[in-house]
């Protein structure tokens, strides 16, 4: 091979027959040298910028290229597959906030304004965001808070508390962690001390010791709102209202909520410090959009590596958009829900079969895909019960619509199980009471059938009443695919009455 470079620089050698050079690489530019056309040797360099030069003596012939044009290379199939799932999964999984929320202009400058006037000018307010699951009230809180947070006065100032009705079940709870959040004195780690009384009177003297122009603006955010008013006596909405409603430390009060009737949830008392702010927000999301946004979560960003692949993928992504089975499975779902998150499930599912055999997503993997997402869980644990729990199953039906759906015990379904027997010859469902009432608590420890409230304590489990969490369609269904489900049983179950 013919001499490139100075050989003193001793640097590794790997074949590389695509480019059919050696490379030397500045910091911005690429020079190719031309080798032998038989052995073509890629050579890796250092930085030569403070080391030794390249002299023009020693290179036969060279010309500048682009690092980007290195982005038109074919890649192997596998690679490109895997950097598909790569994208995709990071775009499903870890959701970027758009630069402005489409369609809520109005109620995002209302809220912007609201925070702003608390964050900024010490005022307090308290406000209820309502919509339904997926409509953006999340999206829409954080985006206005990321546009205050460019704000030098209210990145200095601005002190968050974010709660969750689902994880802060009790006041008690919730109180520890404002506490944890707001680093107050009682706080040593992650560890708060004191009891509920201590903490509140604490906290509620640190707050109402403030006022508009020394405080620091505190802002709550209380995900499922509607979760915090059912905690005993509301002591804490309670609370935070009347701080909120009081000329002393600035305090924001905002509650994300998907019930409409959030407010009859709250006693006078608390209802009474509310100020009755609310801001809804409606999904008016159109099919067309939702299957755009399906084209583009499933689009390759432009800097993909191999052009190629993502010309062919975004082809694809096309054809499946266009194709009368997709369109019915994402018309199905958009029917269900307008949630991108359930969308995200649905999509991450596709991918999951997107292989070096299969480099696309095919109309029937979207379809497995729904079958999936929306398959009843109840329906299938049936396919898992014994022939006995099955019978008990098909006995409290029977019962269901003998009573009307009135509750049930032990003691009524096994009589309605002994006149199924009594009908059959047959002793091969013949079962000792103690089998019976294991069979039973095994149904109610998988939740598919559950005490009546209030029920006596006390009573004998024969007779405690219950009642079954499973449709007439579910059980249908789950006989039709039980495996070697006998012929008597099936007919039993169509049978009106037992």
């Amino acid at each position: 091979m013919e001499s490139g470079c100075r050989s003193d620089l001793h640097l590794p050698l790997s074949y590389e027959p695509h480019y059919g050079g050696i490379v030397v690489d500045f910091e911005d530019d690429i020079i190719w040298v031309r080798a032998d056309p038989v052995v073509c040797v890629q050579q890796c360099f250092p930085k030569l910028r403070s080391g030794p030069k390249v002299g023009s003596q020693n290179i036969k012939s060279c010309h500048i290229m682009s690092k980007r044009k290195v982005q038109n290379a074919h890649l192997p199939i596998g690679e490109c597959i895997s950097q598909v799932h790569q994208t995709l999964r990071e775009r499903f999984c870890h959701q970027r906030l758009p630069e402005r929320p489409e369609g809520v202009e109005a109620q995002h400058k209302h809220l912007e304004e609201l925070l702003r006037r608390t964050a900024v000018h010490g005022e307090s307010n308290s406000v209820l965001i309502v919509g339904p699951r997926g409509a953006g009230k999340t999206t829409l809180l954080k985006c206005v808070l990321r546009e205050l947070s460019k704000e030098s006065e209210v990145q200095k100032n601005l002190l968050q508390v974010h709660l969750n009705g689902l994880l802060q079940t009790d006041d008690r709870i919730a109180l520890k962690e404002i506490t944890r959040q707001l680093h107050l004195e009682n706080v040593v780690g992650d560890k708060v001390f004191g009891s509920f009384a201590e903490n509140l009177a604490f906290l509620l003297d640190a707050l109402k010791k403030g006022d508009r122009s020394s405080s620091r603006p505190v802002l709550f955010v209380l995900d499922e709102f509607d979760l915090f008013a059912h905690h005993k006596n509301q002591t804490l909405l309670y609370n935070l209202f009347d701080v909120s409603q009081s000329a002393q430390a600035p305090v924001a009060v905002v509650g994300l909520t998907c019930r409409l009737d959030v407010l009859e949830l709250l006693e006078k008392r608390v209802k009474s410090r509310f100020s009755h702010r609310q801001i809804h927000l409606l999904s008016s999301l159109t099919f067309p959009q939702y299957v755009d946004r399906v084209r583009a979560h499933l689009s390759l960003p432009d800097d993909f590596p191999d052009r190629k692949f993502a010309q062919e993928w975004s082809a694809s992504v096309k054809t499946l958009c266009e194709d009368k089975s997709a369109v019915e499975v994402l018309q199905r779902h958009f029917n269900s829900s307008k949630d991108f998150r359930s969308l995200h499930m649905l999509l991450t599912l596709c991918l999951s079969r997107v292989s070096v055999t299969k480099p696309a997503i095919r109309p029937a993997d979207l379809l497995d895909a729904s079958r999936l997402c929306l398959a009843d869980t109840k329906a299938s644990m049936l396919h898992g019960l014994s022939i006995l729990e099955l019978c008990l199953i098909i006995a409290m039906k029977h019962l269901n619509d003998v009573y009307g759906g009135e509750p049930f015990n032990l003691q009524m379904v096994h009589n309605e199980f002994k006149k199924f027997l009594q009908r059959k010859s047959s002793s091969m469902y013949n079962f000792e009471q103690p089998v019976i009432m294991k069979a039973f608590e095994h149904l109610q420890q998988l939740e598919l059938i559950r005490p009546v409230e209030g029920s006596a304590a006390k009573t004998q489990r024969e007779y405690q009443l219950m009642r079954l969490m499973l449709d007439h369609s579910q059980i249908m269904e789950a006989l039709q695919k039980y495996p070697q489900c006998p012929t008597d049983v099936k007919q039993w179950a169509m049978s009106a009455f037992a």
